[in-house]
């Protein structure tokens, strides 16, 4: 794998752009401020070449080229671990890798392979995969087989498992993902034969935009809160996001209504997180994208931006 691009900031994240074979990938190395690199560090991998999915919100459906290879998958992995950890020894208390760059992992079955063989390459006790999913129809074979993973591999809450909603409507669900899914009950039965009573709850992850409601009522009706929790976050400023002039639900700058939205779900026993990162990483792109997507003609240069500091293009 080439690298043709990395940039970003070593005390926040780094956005690494690779080719291989005249196809594009990007992955990202992050830490999450409060916390240190030995608290938490997480890796953002690419499993697919773009996406098929073609989420309207997300920038990756407007280029998909196939799936990554196992070694592929490693070789994202590897290039940022043995940078830092070249015995990959890895003493880090939460050592995230997260499926969920480019790419609807749940379609490529290399991504199993990866999980299962992860535990013996690094030596890494703080390990937690997580797989980032819009749990489509299709991949039905994929989602039995993790639970096998999680459980023979992966016990006492060392795996996190997301679902992307981004509303509970289900007719706005699908023009957000157009691409046969899973609903919200079927995903609700999943989760009552994956949770064991040790594991980490699963994620229902809500990127909203200000049309797309999140109800409190369907999500309690359909979800156990003993078994899955509520993620909400701002829109991410991809290009898709700006071309269908939606707008976040999350403002950053003024949090009344996401305040009042959290305190609706703890009302009713859920927990639930609100995540809001760091302004900084929209300049970087390392929590949206796909920067990959722009090198496709060969003559993308990056943009010199001006903002809290000077980025740095390492």
């Amino acid at each position: 794998m080439e690298i043709i691009k990395k940039y970003g900031y070593e005390d926040l994240a780094i956005l690494y752009i690779g080719k291989i074979e005249r196809k594009y990938l990007e992955f990202v190395e992050s830490i999450q401020p409060p916390y240190s690199r030995a608290e938490k560090w997480v890796l953002i991998i690419s499993t697919m070449y773009g996406c098929p999915i073609k989420c309207s919100i997300c920038d990756a459906g407007k280029y998909y080229k196939g799936n990554v290879s196992i070694d592929d998958m490693f070789g994202q992995i590897d290039l940022m671990v043995l940078n830092r950890f070249p015995k990959k020894i890895i003493a880090i208390k939460k050592f995230k890798i997260q499926f969920a760059r480019m790419g609807e992992p749940t379609l490529n079955l290399n991504v199993l392979e990866v999980l299962k063989q992860l535990p013996g390459r690094y030596n890494a006790p703080g390990l937690i995969p997580c797989i980032s999913t819009v749990a489509p129809r299709n991949a039905k074979e994929f989602m039995e087989e993790l639970v096998k993973i999680k459980h023979s591999v992966y016990s006492n809450s060392l795996f996190q498992l997301q679902f992307s909603l981004h509303t509970t409507d289900e007719k706005l669900r699908n023009n957000i993902i157009p691409y046969p899914k899973w609903s919200l009950k079927e995903i609700a039965e999943y989760g009552e034969y994956f949770i064991d009573e040790k594991d980490r709850k699963i994620t229902l992850n809500f990127a909203a935009n200000k049309d797309n409601p999140i109800n409190k009522d369907v999500i309690a009706e359909l979800f156990n809160p003993k078994k899955f929790m509520i993620k909400i976050t701002p829109l991410n400023p991809t290009e898709s996001v700006k071309e269908n002039q939606f707008q976040s639900l999350i403002d950053p700058e003024d949090l009344e209504h996401a305040n009042q939205l959290v305190q609706s779900f703890k009302e009713i026993g859920f927990d639930i997180i609100l995540s809001i990162g760091e302004l900084e990483e929209n300049l970087i792109g390392s929590n949206c994208g796909q920067h990959a997507l722009k090198f496709e003609d060969g003559n993308y240069v990056f943009e010199e931006f001006l903002a809290f500091r000077t980025i740095n293009k390492i």
